[in-house]
């Protein structure tokens, strides 16, 4: 599944850039590659969290729900950002990136409130 995801605003740390090509990584299932459509160099691996992390279920807030055009749960395509270290591979459970798979509006969120780590090793 290859896409083109466009933030309603640019994505922590990547601004201006909002608009954004998904693309699946061979033989690595829910791992994805992010790159920016007008910067080639501009890439980000993210991954389906339901992959790694079988408890994951952030709250969206109507705001957010609103701003992207969701009208349920399966609309959504949720997907975290993934960084290799030293230490081995993290996921931001965060600031996780919310996309409508029908009309491709993207937002990454800061869940508020919430107890996720921002780097969730995975082990």
């Amino acid at each position: 599944m290859t896409a083109i995801l466009d933030f309603v605003t640019p994505p922590l740390g990547l601004a201006p850039h909002t608009r954004f090509r998904l693309d699946p990584i061979g033989g690595a299932d829910g791992l994805f590659s992010l790159g920016a459509t007008d910067d080639d160099g501009l890439r980000l691996y993210v991954v389906d969290p339901q992959t790694v992390v079988s408890d994951y279920a952030p709250i969206l807030t109507d705001e957010h729900v609103d701003a992207l055009g969701l009208t349920a749960p399966d609309d959504a395509l949720l997907l975290v950002v993934a960084s290799h270290t030293a230490e081995g591979v993290h996921v931001n459970l965060l600031a996780p990136i919310i996309t409508n798979k029908a009309t491709g509006a993207t937002a990454q969120i800061i869940l508020e409130g919430q107890d996720y780590p921002l780097r969730a090793s995975l082990r």
